[in-house]
């Protein structure tokens, strides 16, 4: 038997161009004679479609989809994702297409109600396995979580003989979080002595990026073909009769495919679900450039690098905007940069305009230049400035801030927080730096100049200002966050841990009374297991402070 894997790139609600994309597939595993087709879970709707699913007309144009595909798509075996309508009910469901016909349907039993996921409000459990049977094998399907509760999946197809078990998913990428799936995977093919084809979402969608790697394992748990991380891919593998194992898998090769790739580091894996993550929200969006201030610091250099990446470097704009509290340092960085990435870059500097706002403030009493809000309004300036690019020319704004500052309200509302996306609003400062120095490796040359990776960092709001003025060091820092938004661990345990009492408290009390800002920013890349927003979901107004 010959099993393809299609690890397609879908886009929520664009059904008839998710299924043309579908045929395109279809059509090239017919090349090679494939048996069964393979599509990701909700395939023909794409995932996640939430609040989507609650009009009907949603699941009834997904069904007409699916129907219409399967009549187009005659031969051979095909499986697909798809919300399906049922008697008022909706279901996460999978379809058996043969003949031009829905043959069986599969409706997935376990629904994930945590972190990102919030499938009880939209679905449906099924209750019934599905075991079809082509060319004398006994194939098992089932949907994404089936596979991740072993005891469950253990006594739901107890009574049922598996050779070949197929798991459609849409897995969302964080850190990680490979390693845990192959694990999951491997164990599920040795539990059940039998081989097992997985088949996963590719792209970005919001907040989440879907990694691929898309896999097939023999009976004794060992890959035997991997797709490509962060890229749509055709994966197919012969099914055939082993003596000591009983089924093995071999993969095909495809002609003029490029070379696999091998299991990513972290840091890679990172850097390919931002790129990723940011191509696809501004291609899925309607975007074709962006514009970032660029500031000659290590946050903005990130994010112009992996824009240039994503979209390429005739698509990004840097804007920087000095004032009298920059260095020519990071003025001159900031050029250096942007010659570095071939990109458009401006200069518009706003110590005028900063003067004009400060007059005017100024006929109210009690205004100070050297306080916060004087500081703050130079990045109010540049964030009016951007906006207005972006109004003006359909540039969309790319946000700099990271995690670090995003959870403890190191930043400006309407000022550094203005724009579309937030393409480093789960990556902590820490990470920040492994990523820049990344950036240089992956291009063999100096991208973001050593100045800017070596420099204590920055606001540059006042004379001789430093983050460490107002935060602990990074690395501190870091681990209380890693900790406490992460983690759950209360103030105690972070303690007891051996953090300072004094630093801990402090920053906890930062990351509670500043979810009014996180709430009012813009959406930016998950790559950790629980970042702001839909992962963590807080009030805003909240007095509970357990120390």
């Amino acid at each position: 038997m010959r099993i393809a894997l299609a690890q397609i790139n879908t886009t929520v609600g664009d059904i008839n161009g998710n299924v043309d994309m579908m045929k395109d597939y279809y059509n090239q595993a017919l090349e090679y004679d494939c048996d069964i087709i393979v599509f990701p879970e909700m395939a023909i709707c794409g995932y996640p479609p939430e609040d989507l699913l609650l009009k009907k007309h949603f699941i009834e144009d997904t069904r007409t989809a699916l129907e219409k595909f399967a009549a187009d798509c005659p031969r051979k075996t095909i499986i697909a994702g798809f919300a399906e309508p049922q008697n008022g009910k909706c279901y996460n469901s999978l379809a058996v297409l043969s003949d031009g016909q829905i043959k069986n349907v599969y409706r997935k039993g376990l629904l994930p109600n945590y972190g990102v996921f919030d499938e009880h409000r939209y679905f449906k459990p099924g209750e019934k396995p599905l075991v079809i049977e082509i060319d004398g094998l006994s194939i098992v399907l089932t949907i994404c979580e089936d596979i991740w509760q072993m005891d469950w999946l253990a006594a739901f197809l107890k009574d049922y003989n598996k050779d070949l078990l197929i798991n459609i998913s849409a897995s969302p990428f964080h850190m990680g979080k490979i390693d845990q799936k192959v694990k999951i995977l491997s164990d599920v093919a040795v539990h059940f002595n039998c081989a097992l084809a997985y088949c996963n979402l590719v792209g970005g969608q919001d907040e989440l990026v879907f990694d691929g790697q898309s896999m097939f394992l023999n009976p004794n748990g060992v890959i035997a073909a991997r797709a490509r991380a962060f890229d749509q891919d055709l994966l197919i593998a012969d099914i055939q009769s082993d003596s000591s194992s009983g089924l093995k898998v071999k993969q095909v090769p495809i002609a003029g495919q490029k070379q696999k790739s091998q299991p990513l580091d972290l840091i890679s894996e990172v850097y390919g679900s931002l790129v990723l993550g940011t191509r696809d929200y501004l291609r899925k969006n309607g975007f074709d450039k962006v514009v970032i201030g660029l500031s000659g610091g290590i946050d903005s250099s990130l994010v112009a690098a992996v824009a240039v990446d994503a979209v390429g470097s005739e698509n990004v704009v840097g804007v920087t905007m000095p004032s009298r509290f920059n260095s020519p340092d990071t003025i001159t960085d900031a050029q250096v940069l942007a010659d570095n990435l071939g990109i458009e870059f401006h200069t518009i500097p706003i110590g005028t305009t900063l003067d004009v706002f400060n007059n005017t403030l100024n006929d109210i009493n009690g205004w100070d230049d050297k306080s916060t809000a004087y500081e703050n309004l130079q990045s109010r300036i540049r964030g009016t400035i951007l906006m207005s690019l972006s109004n003006q020319f359909g540039y969309i704004v790319l946000t700099t801030g990271n995690k670090s500052e995003t959870a403890v309200g190191y930043s400006t509302l309407y000022g550094d927080t203005a724009g579309g996306f937030a393409l480093l609003k789960d990556v902590p400062k820490t990470l920040v730096y492994r990523l820049s120095k990344y950036v240089n490796i992956l291009n063999a040359k100096e991208i973001i100049p050593d100045s800017v990776i070596t420099r204590i960092p920055s606001a540059e709001l006042r004379d001789n200002q430093k983050d460490s003025d107002s935060l602990p060091d990074y690395d501190l820092l870091d681990r209380i966050l890693k900790g406490f938004v992460e983690q759950d661990k209360s103030a105690k345990q972070l303690i007891n841990e051996g953090l300072p009492a004094d630093v801990v408290k402090r920053i906890i009390r930062m990351v509670d009374i500043n979810e009014y800002k996180r709430r009012q920013s813009p959406p930016g890349i998950k790559i950790s297991p629980k970042a702001f927003g839909k992962d963590r979901r807080m009030p805003i107004t909240n007095r509970y402070r357990p120390f």
